[in-house]
């Protein structure tokens, strides 16, 4: 809705709609977008990869950095798609002795250019929103390989619904990812939490380690940390 629809529906002034709408994007209820806002859980139907990278970018940067912290030397990681894991890969740069298998085609691209980390790559169906191979090839692919540790991104987290996506051809390949790895760790900011998308991908319990962001409610941390789930928040530098 634009800031002058807001203004005719509720015969408010510009400046009125502009604060409220404000106030709202502090709750996490709302994004603003160029000339008005859009409802949280309908961003990633809307905005592609490249513009959601710019949506919660503080934050994901620090999870990136939280998470790429947590990979030891020598480790086999799994990187999934999506612009929080992307910043893990970025983070990744310069470290030795990695060997990371992926389906992002943007993680591709950011360890192609560091000589002392292994890249796998999936092949599949290039999903163009996300730019991640999907479907039965990555699929056959995945059941080849292991992982010591697999780090995904999901649309949203919620203490009853688990982790759900919002794309039902890309659920199969999600649960594929999740069966290579010892460890599951979910990285995901504050606007994820506490929400329910489309497509179920797995139980909640199917996580070990969740990285997050500083925003993150205290309740949600607690109730996750309730559940034997590790909880890495990282802080805003």
């Amino acid at each position: 809705m634009s800031v002058s629809e807001v203004c005719e529906r509720f015969r408010i002034s510009e400046a009125t709609a502009r604060r409220h709408l404000a106030v709202l994007a502090e709750r996490g209820e709302i994004e603003r977008v160029h000339g008005g806002a859009i409802a949280a859980q309908q961003m990633s139907l809307v905005l592609p990869l490249n513009e959601r990278s710019q949506q919660q970018s503080a934050e994901k940067v620090a999870i990136g950095r939280a998470a790429a912290a947590l990979i030891g030397d020598g480790e086999t990681i799994f990187l999934g798609s999506g612009t929080t894991v992307y910043q893990v890969a970025l983070h990744l740069q310069g470290r030795k002795g990695l060997t990371v298998i992926t389906n992002s085609v943007p993680v591709i691209n950011a360890l192609s250019v560091a000589p002392d980390i292994t890249l796998i790559c999936l092949g599949g169906i290039l999903r163009r929103s996300e730019m991640s191979l999907i479907g039965h090839i990555s699929e056959m692919a995945l059941s080849q390989l292991r992982a010591d540790k697999v780090i995904l991104g999901v649309r949203a987290v919620d203490l009853e619904h688990g982790l759900t996506n919002d794309y039902l051809p890309e659920t199969t390949t999600d649960r594929a990812i999740l069966g290579v790895g010892r460890e599951i760790i979910i990285a995901a900011d504050y606007s994820k939490c506490a929400r329910v998308s489309t497509s179920f991908v797995a139980p909640l319990h199917q996580m070990h380690t969740f990285v997050t962001d500083w925003r993150t409610p205290a309740e949600f941390v607690a109730a996750l940390q309730g559940r034997g789930i590790r909880v890495v928040q990282a802080a805003n530098e």
